[in-house]
């Protein structure tokens, strides 16, 4: 028996459940040879892709853009995710100061620029989305985390009544409100928008094609489908992150992550009221086995997170977008930290699976030659952060020297996931390790020790 909040939940993606969703684009069909070949092919039209083909044919209308894209425009991971859309580059302060001190501030000013660019651009191309530049409340829930919130050194420190006063949870013991570095917005509409701006400069979109492998031919690369076709393309970007690699050096790189998210009915005005959460700010908790949520346009609350689930092999299928274990505890979660909401109920309970890197956040690198691009393992936070991607990606295909491609973050590769059965054992170890710090005053026992001497990590 599941929790009664979940009783009419429906089993899909708020976000991609709208009526008004566009319809589906063809895929390539009976086309020419020529409409076979590309000055650019970008595999995959989720927000990787999507950028890169936007950002390219802006620089240079003339060049010849196809986006091939194996299943509808946004449908995975950029189109169901909580919508934090975050200046971050690094999946945050902390991590980024400890991997690269030496470039953190650099890293943090371009983190800003690229979420100033993606504003830009969606005020520029009428993407209605509803982009909000709310901020992002993070929440210490536990004594222990009050002391790491203390530590971090970006946005206003909050005490017990002051965050509070931005949201009302009895659950909440301090804060800390960054007001200028994460927006709010409509995932899926973002995606959809872009997907609308790169046809209106010419670039082509095809959808319902699976790329299954690439190969070096002459001064190009052949990219084969699923349905036998090959597309010839003078460069290639690789926008597929949580799928299968199309390049072996980079498979053993991410694992896919599957994390859930329920969205609750619209809340009242009085509901409303009871929260005090005015500045819509989306709120994210301490905790490793971390909470994240926000008010969506409509004033539901999307509520998403603590479970982090890998299946054993990389496994990926539709079958895992549910768990009701997970939308249990979520709810259960839910009405712990709102306790004014009790008798709300959820309308959406959805997954999907994230590219997880061990150093939280994205890779780049080429191949063929550099004739092929890709950035990926963006660890949850690609809603910003890959558009900087696209843009690196565009630099290493042009063979650019630029203040992003001489980046260490950008030059350093993050050490492997081991294969099975060590990946398995090793992250179903690590999850039991962080929710026993959870519990203990967040102290980090000698697996996860060992793990940040080397550079490790397991995150969504």
């Amino acid at each position: 028996m599941g929790h009664p909040a979940l009783a009419d939940a429906a089993p899909a993606v708020y976000w991609l459940d709208q009526p008004d969703r566009p319809a589906r684009r063809p895929g390539l069909g009976g086309a020419s040879s020529a409409d076979r070949s590309a000055d650019l092919v970008v595999v995959g039209a989720g927000y990787s892709g999507l950028w890169t083909a936007l950002l390219a044919k802006e620089a240079d209308p003339s060049l010849d853009v196809l986006v091939l894209e194996a299943g509808s425009v946004g449908w995975a991971a950029s189109g169901r995710n909580g919508g934090f859309c975050s200046a971050s580059l690094t999946h945050g302060e902390a991590n980024g100061r400890a991997r690269w001190p030496q470039e953190y501030a650099a890293l943090h000013r371009l983190g800003l620029e690229n979420l100033d660019g993606i504003e830009a651009t969606v005020r520029r191309y009428g993407i209605e989305c509803d982009f909000r530049r709310t901020g992002e409340l993070t929440v210490a829930t536990r004594p222990h985390e009050v002391q790491w919130l203390a530590e971090e050194s970006e946005g206003e420190l909050l005490d017990r009544d002051a965050v509070r006063a931005h949201l009302d949870s009895p659950t909440y013991l301090a804060g800390r409100h960054q007001p200028d570095e994460t927006a709010i917005v409509d995932p899926a509409r973002l995606a959809w928008g872009l997907a609308r701006a790169a046809e209106s400069l010419g670039v082509r979109i095809a959808e319902g094609v699976r790329v299954t492998g690439l190969a070096t031919a002459g001064s190009g690369v052949d990219v084969a489908t699923s349905e036998g076709q090959v597309v010839r393309a003078a460069r290639v970007a690789l926008g597929t992150n949580a799928f299968p690699s199309l390049l072996r050096r980079t498979r053993l790189h991410t694992v896919p992550v599957y994390d859930y998210a329920l969205m609750t009915e619209p809340l009242t005005g009085t509901q409303l009221a009871a929260l005090g959460w005015s500045s819509r700010a989306g709120v994210g908790d301490m905790a490793n086995q971390f909470h994240y949520y926000r008010l969506s346009a409509d004033n539901r609350i999307l509520w998403g997170g603590y479970d982090a689930i890998y299946h054993y092999g990389r496994r990926l299928e539709p079958s895992l977008d549910q768990r009701p274990a997970t939308f249990d505890r979520l709810a259960t979660h839910f009405f712990e930290t709102f306790p004014q909401l009790e008798g709300l109920r959820f309308s959406h309970q959805w997954g999907g699976a994230i590219d997880t890197s061990t150093r939280f956040c994205a890779f780049y690198g080429t191949a063929h030659r550099g004739r092929v691009a890709y950035a990926t393992g963006f660890t949850g936070l690609g809603v910003g952060a890959t558009r900087f991607g696209a843009q690196v990606m565009l630099d290493l295909l042009d063979g650019a020297q630029t203040e992003r491609t001489r980046l260490a973050m950008v030059r350093e590769k993050p050490l492997p996931f081991p294969p099975e059965p060590l990946a398995y054992t090793g992250i179903q170890l690590t999850r039991w390790a962080l929710a026993r710090a959870d519990r203990h005053e967040g102290r980090r026992n000698l697996w996860l020790r060992t793990l940040d001497r080397a550079g490790l990590g397991f995150d969504s």
